[in-house]
């Protein structure tokens, strides 16, 4: 099964401080930062068609940037994902992560309030890629592969209904990408064949971890949407995590967005693994040890890099502050606060940000980055997005 996906299009606005500079002090102020183009705030867009929802949206806010936050760009994210741990088992004094949670913090921007939106794991990989909400069948992570059935599209763009396969209109930052000439892949360790998923309507036996494969279907959100996997793009886009290596010895070679997913062991899923190793965040940490530093050295990411390193929910029930309270990111924080580790050429390491922010933040974020409209919850013009908190305001 393969991927292609929807076309569209956005532009942000650039301050017009910038226009006062004289020109000798702006050609060289240019030439020494990556900046965001010109262009209008950006949009919010609808996440499927409103013929297949039967329905016809009201309009839709704008979602606004301040032009203070005006800071350089990056133009390569790589994003890993990890697997259900708090806050404080990651990030504190006693963490069992050294290397992540000393070495590389030091490195980075820590987000201190950064959460997950749903339990279980797939709401929250969903919702990173296309900002479409929790349903039943995936806070359940769709053990069967069922088709999402569409009953309409709410006020925020994204679809009511249930399943887990979202109808081929339904757009996805894969898909925006496309349409912008870029270049993305989805890396998944252990993945025994390129977009590998199960048929429709059939089990998913990539649920856990046997000895054979450690890949999980439902850390693998790409698998989820008819305009990805009926694409003959999908066998090149959706890859084993091991191409990575090659990908990254050039900056033409490493694509726009590198989404890692690290198999079961490794992601911390689970306390044992299937080899009868140890699991959890020691797991976690030697492979990241074994792996960020081929990222943090690329060609890409010292160009104009962007790796964030999180997790997709908090142990257990555990849940953020509620919509009612103003701690809370628009979107929700029912999947706990997890935190998030932002590495970019561009920020000032070993800093720390107390802003909210939650899946569809790291979404919206991307999306800015590249001009794209904004999709599903991300359009909240409430959504907070990465600002002068995370990246150095342009000299």
């Amino acid at each position: 099964m393969k991927n292609s996906t929807v076309p569209r299009t956005k532009a942000r606005r650039w301050r017009d401080a910038g226009l006062l500079l004289l020109p000798a002090l702006l050609l060289p102020a240019l030439a020494a930062c990556t900046a965001v183009g010109p262009g209008p705030s950006p949009t919010r867009s609808l996440s499927g068609s409103t013929a297949a929802a039967g329905t016809t949206p009201a309009p839709r806010a704008t979602a606004t940037r301040d032009p203070a936050s005006h800071t350089r760009t990056p133009g390569h994210v790589f994003v890993i994902n990890l697997e259900n741990k708090g806050y404080d088992s990651v990030w504190g004094a006693n963490s069992p992560a050294p290397y992540l949670a000393g070495t590389l913090r030091k490195k980075g921007v820590l987000l201190k309030n950064y959460y997950g939106i749903a339990h279980n794991s797939l709401p929250n990989y969903l919702a990173q890629i296309s900002g479409q909400r929790p349903n039943d069948s995936t806070m359940a992570d769709c053990h069967t592969y069922t088709e999402f059935n569409a009953t309409g599209t709410d006020s925020e763009g994204a679809l009511q209904g249930d399943g887990c396969v979202y109808p081929q209109d339904t757009q996805t930052l894969a898909g925006q990408l496309t349409s912008q000439g870029k270049t993305w892949k989805g890396y998944m360790e252990d993945m025994q064949e390129p977009c590998e998923h199960p048929p429709l309507g059939e089990p998913d036996n990539h649920i856990k971890a046997t000895m054979e494969s450690q890949y999980s279907t439902h850390h693998n959100p790409f698998m989820y949407f008819r305009s990805i996997t009926s694409s003959p793009d999908c066998a090149t886009n959706v890859v084993n995590f091991a191409a990575l290596a090659d990908d990254l010895k050039s900056v033409g070679t490493t694509p726009t967005l590198s989404y890692i997913s690290p198999n079961l062991c490794h992601d911390g899923h689970d306390a044992t693994c299937a080899d009868g190793t140890t699991g959890g965040l020691t797991a976690v940490d030697g492979w990241l040890k074994e792996q960020v530093p081929a990222i943090l050295s690329s060609p890409a990411y010292q160009q104009d890099g962007m790796l964030v390193i999180t997790f997709d929910e908090a142990e257990g029930d555990s849940s953020g502050p509620t919509g009612s309270d103003a701690a809370s990111p628009a979107g929700g924080a029912a999947g706990g606060k997890v935190g998030a580790l932002v590495l970019s050429p561009f920020s000032n390491a070993g800093t720390s940000s107390d802003r909210a922010y939650n899946h569809y933040s790291l979404l919206a974020t991307i999306e800015d980055f590249y001009f794209l409209p904004r999709l599903g919850l991300a359009g909240d013009p409430a959504v907070a997005t990465f600002g002068d908190d995370v990246f150095r305001k342009e000299s």
